[in-house]
Protein backbone atom coordinates (compact mmCIF):
# COMPACT_ATOMS: atom_id res chain seq x y z
CA UNK A 1 0.00 0.00 0.00
CA UNK A 2 1.13 3.27 -0.79
CA UNK A 3 0.10 7.10 1.37
CA UNK A 4 1.00 9.92 -0.35
CA UNK A 5 2.89 12.30 1.54
CA UNK A 6 2.55 16.12 1.63
CA UNK A 7 3.13 19.01 3.76
CA UNK A 8 2.67 22.68 3.53
CA UNK A 9 6.02 23.35 5.07
CA UNK A 10 7.70 22.27 1.76
CA UNK A 11 6.85 23.51 -1.76
CA UNK A 12 3.94 22.04 -3.25
CA UNK A 13 4.60 19.80 -6.60
CA UNK A 14 4.74 21.52 -9.79
CA UNK A 15 3.79 18.68 -12.00
CA UNK A 16 2.18 15.03 -11.74
CA UNK A 17 4.34 13.76 -8.53
CA UNK A 18 3.92 14.36 -5.23
CA UNK A 19 6.79 15.42 -2.37
CA UNK A 20 7.07 11.58 -0.76
CA UNK A 21 5.79 8.52 -1.15
CA UNK A 22 5.46 6.01 1.57
CA UNK A 23 5.20 2.28 0.57
CA UNK A 24 5.41 -0.01 3.81
CA UNK A 25 7.79 1.43 5.87
CA UNK A 26 10.36 2.94 2.88
CA UNK A 27 10.00 6.79 2.10
CA UNK A 28 10.60 8.08 -1.10
CA UNK A 29 11.13 11.84 -1.00
CA UNK A 30 10.85 13.75 -4.76
CA UNK A 31 13.80 15.98 -5.46
CA UNK A 32 13.26 19.25 -3.71
CA UNK A 33 15.03 22.65 -4.61
CA UNK A 34 15.60 25.55 -3.13
CA UNK A 35 12.07 27.14 -3.13
CA UNK A 36 10.79 28.71 -0.31
CA UNK A 37 6.94 27.39 0.41
CA UNK A 38 6.08 30.48 2.00
CA UNK A 39 6.87 32.57 -0.75
CA UNK A 40 7.28 30.42 -3.62
CA UNK A 41 10.61 31.78 -4.64
CA UNK A 42 13.65 30.41 -5.50
CA UNK A 43 16.24 31.01 -2.44
CA UNK A 44 18.50 34.07 -2.85
CA UNK A 45 22.15 34.21 -2.61
CA UNK A 46 23.20 31.37 -4.31
CA UNK A 47 24.25 27.58 -4.05
CA UNK A 48 24.33 27.35 -0.06
CA UNK A 49 21.31 29.62 0.52
CA UNK A 50 19.23 27.15 -1.89
CA UNK A 51 20.92 23.99 0.09
CA UNK A 52 19.50 25.21 2.96
CA UNK A 53 16.58 26.21 1.32
CA UNK A 54 16.71 21.98 0.40
CA UNK A 55 17.17 20.91 3.51
CA UNK A 56 14.44 22.37 5.10
CA UNK A 57 12.22 21.34 2.71
CA UNK A 58 13.33 17.69 3.18
CA UNK A 59 13.56 17.87 6.78
CA UNK A 60 9.43 18.94 6.74
CA UNK A 61 8.82 16.31 4.71
CA UNK A 62 10.44 13.59 6.27
CA UNK A 63 8.69 15.36 9.79
CA UNK A 64 5.32 15.04 7.88
CA UNK A 65 6.28 11.00 7.99
CA UNK A 66 7.15 10.92 11.26
CA UNK A 67 10.72 10.50 10.16
CA UNK A 68 13.64 11.93 10.44
CA UNK A 69 17.50 12.78 8.96
CA UNK A 70 18.05 9.66 10.80
CA UNK A 71 16.15 7.76 8.81
CA UNK A 72 17.69 8.25 5.59
CA UNK A 73 19.41 5.38 3.77
CA UNK A 74 20.26 7.18 0.43
CA UNK A 75 20.51 10.82 -0.98
CA UNK A 76 21.10 11.95 -4.58
CA UNK A 77 22.58 15.59 -5.10
CA UNK A 78 22.63 17.12 -8.94
CA UNK A 79 24.16 20.34 -9.56
CA UNK A 80 24.51 22.24 -11.85
CA UNK A 81 28.34 23.07 -11.23
CA UNK A 82 30.94 19.99 -9.21
CA UNK A 83 32.44 23.25 -8.48
CA UNK A 84 29.70 24.12 -6.04
CA UNK A 85 30.33 20.58 -4.23
CA UNK A 86 32.09 21.78 -0.82
CA UNK A 87 29.33 24.15 -0.52
CA UNK A 88 26.64 21.76 -0.68
CA UNK A 89 28.40 19.09 0.90
CA UNK A 90 29.03 21.30 4.13
CA UNK A 91 25.75 22.22 4.69
CA UNK A 92 24.40 18.63 4.03
CA UNK A 93 26.66 17.22 6.43
CA UNK A 94 25.62 19.49 9.05
CA UNK A 95 22.49 17.45 8.66
CA UNK A 96 24.24 14.14 9.48
CA UNK A 97 26.40 11.86 11.66
CA UNK A 98 29.04 10.81 10.13
CA UNK A 99 29.31 7.28 11.50
CA UNK A 100 25.93 6.83 10.49
CA UNK A 101 25.21 8.78 6.82
CA UNK A 102 23.56 7.57 4.23
CA UNK A 103 24.36 6.38 1.10
CA UNK A 104 24.66 8.64 -1.27
CA UNK A 105 25.78 9.93 -5.13
CA UNK A 106 26.25 13.19 -6.30
CA UNK A 107 26.31 14.35 -9.92
CA UNK A 108 26.84 16.94 -12.43
CA UNK A 109 23.79 17.85 -14.57
CA UNK A 110 23.06 20.11 -17.68
CA UNK A 111 20.47 21.82 -16.10
CA UNK A 112 17.81 21.51 -13.43
CA UNK A 113 14.15 23.13 -12.54
CA UNK A 114 13.92 26.92 -12.56
CA UNK A 115 17.89 26.64 -13.65
CA UNK A 116 18.74 26.42 -10.11
CA UNK A 117 21.96 25.22 -8.78
CA UNK A 118 21.17 21.93 -6.46
CA UNK A 119 18.60 19.08 -6.15
CA UNK A 120 18.44 16.57 -3.31
CA UNK A 121 16.06 13.78 -3.27
CA UNK A 122 16.29 10.76 -0.60
CA UNK A 123 14.77 7.63 0.74
CA UNK A 124 14.24 6.71 4.27
CA UNK A 125 13.49 3.60 6.44
CA UNK A 126 11.64 3.29 9.30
Amino acid sequence: MKTIIKTDKAPAPIGPYNQAILAGNTLYISGQIGINPATGEVAEGGVEEETKQVMKNLQAILSAADMSFKDVVKSSIFLSDMNDFRGVNGIYAAYFDSETAPARETVEVGNLPKFVNVEISMIAIK
